[in-house]
């Protein structure tokens, strides 16, 4: 395996980004298939839509002294969490072309067609609202102002909103058309809408200075023009994209390792992959990211996956859970940072109905609509059939139907109890160190003597002593262990839980 120096150092050899025709979607028997109207791609990097990434930090450091004291003379807005999480995702392009927080016009595009018509005629997707509410008093404090700071948790100036449109916040209908349903306890709606003001403030955003979170774990949050340039790097001649906010077990593997496979038989000569799990808000009973990311760690230092041909970054979006209308927004986040390729299992952005024992959306919609989805044709859709663990081989493998007997499907609960109790899984299911990660965090969970759940501790990544062309990087394989940081607060009233089953794809 190669070192550290050899993957920051190496010079990279002539690119092989030769035209090629192929189709756009994998079937289910990985047969191609042509979407309507479109035809060849380019090889390399597919361009951003709108034709350009849109960055709204400010660069120059005297510009943002200025926008620092304007912004003291400005009505103020405080954002949550989750706020100043789609202010990151605004700032570095993931949603582009937006330039803010969307206006009514991009707001009921976005609820009724999933897209935006841009002004040459042009369609792009976009599928979840990404809108700012405020309440009345905030709407009467901004008056006829046209500009307002928007400030973090402890009054610091983010960024700044322009040319603002303020107009009604109907929840209701946002509610329904997002997630196809209005019932109580979906959990990002109860995060940001229920008791969210009636209004909504759009305009163009100005942010002040990158985004950062200072958990040890901002390096690995790379804007998509870092990943295009890292790419480009790399001489990649196709990027496939996988999107999860789960574990890495085998079968995610399986379908990573099978893509790149393909992608070498239909002719591409360096296809890398990017390994992207969410790193936005997620629902109580995800494993917390700092985890996920210890844990895919594991999968590169066991070779697992190649680090060679794999980039590792985070995706700062958070989570709606929202199915077939997230995962529209999910695949094309990752146009914008230069994938051409996009992996998509069973139930992708899915949950458990929040009322009743069923899931919420049908597990094989998430695909079929990115097929037929407006502003994606220049997306390559990859659907996989199910993994699970082929008894006969001791290993996962692409569950096959002539044979049921020979599959083991373990549920989330089994996993759950596996860990919990320190047990071992089948071999073949999930690296040792992966699941080393999983016990050990579980572990964290389990009360003291005293009552109380100790607080479980975060990984922190450090780089090595060496100058690097690229110091947010890239294969966690790479970072050493050193120290462990960092607490959870709230888990003093609820024992987190994986959700993970191999009968589905983690998106």
């Amino acid at each position: 395996m190669a070192t550290m120096a050899s993957l920051f150092l190496k010079t990279p050899g002539p690119s092989q980004s030769l035209p090629k025709t192929h189709k756009t979607h994998f079937s289910l028997s990985l047969n191609l298939k042509y979407r309507a109207g479109f035809g060849r791609i380019r090889c390399g990097l597919i361009e951003p839509d709108g034709g350009k990434l849109l960055q709204l930090v400010i660069e120059d450091e005297p510009q943002r002294d200025l926008k620092r004291r304007q912004a003291l003379s400005l009505p103020q807005i405080k954002l949550t969490k989750i706020d100043v999480q789609w202010v990151h995702v605004l700032s570095e392009g993931w949603a582009s072309p937006l330039k803010g927080f969307m206006r009514e016009s991009e707001f009921l595009q976005t609820l009724h067609f999933n897209s935006l018509r841009l002004g040459d005629g042009s369609v792009v997707n976009m599928s979840v609202p990404i809108v700012l509410a405020i309440d009345d008093s905030n709407k009467n404090n901004i008056g006829d102002s046209s500009s307002v700071a928007l400030v973090d948790d402890k009054d610091k100036t983010i960024a700044i909103l322009n040319d603002v449109e303020i107009y009604k916040h109907n929840k209701e209908e946002r509610t329904a058309r997002t997630w196809g349903t209005t019932a109580p306890g979906l959990p990002y709606a109860e995060e940001t809408i229920t008791n969210a003001g009636n209004w909504l403030i759009g305009g163009d955003l100005e942010v002040i200075e990158p985004i950062k979170y200072h958990d040890g774990l901002d390096r690995f949050r790379l804007s998509p023009a870092e990943l295009r340039d890292e790419f480009t790097r790399r001489n990649a001649d196709a990027v496939f994209a996988f999107q999860l906010r789960n574990p890495v077990h085998n079968g995610h593997a399986l379908l990573m390792t099978d893509t790149r496979r393909r992608l070498l038989e239909m002719g591409y000569k360096n296809p890398v992959l990017l390994l992207h799990p969410l790193g936005g808000y997620t629902k109580a009973d995800d494993v917390p990211l700092q985890w996920r990311m210890k844990q895919h760690e594991m999968v590169l230092e066991d070779g697992v996956l190649d680090p060679e041909t794999t980039v590792v970054s985070i995706f700062p979006s958070p989570m709606h859970y929202a199915g077939p209308t997230e995962v529209q927004w999910h695949a094309k986040a990752r146009i914008n940072a230069g994938a051409n390729f996009y992996i998509v299992g069973r139930d992708p952005a899915g949950m458990g109905h929040p009322l009743e024992k069923r899931d919420l959306y049908d597990a094989d919609h998430g695909k079929k609509v990115l097929s037929m989805a407006p502003g994606l044709e220049r997306l390559n859709i990859l659907p996989f059939k199910v993994a699970a663990y082929d008894k006969t081989q001791n290993r996962m493998a692409f569950f096959d139907p002539s044979r049921p007997q020979d599959f083991l499907f373990i549920s989330g609960t089994k996993m759950r109890t596996l860990a919990k109790n320190k047990e071992s899984p089948p071999d073949g299911f999930m690296c040792p160190g992966g699941w080393k990660v999983l016990v050990d965090y579980y572990d964290s969970l389990t009360p003291a003597e005293n009552g109380r759940v100790p607080e479980p501790l975060y990984h922190r990544f450090a780089v090595m002593n060496m100058d690097f062309r690229f110091s947010g990087v890239i294969s966690l394989h790479w970072f050493k262990k050193v120290n462990y940081v960092a607490r959870f607060n709230s888990f003093t009233k609820k024992i987190m839980q994986i959700q993970l089953d191999l009968a589905y794809i983690a998106n």
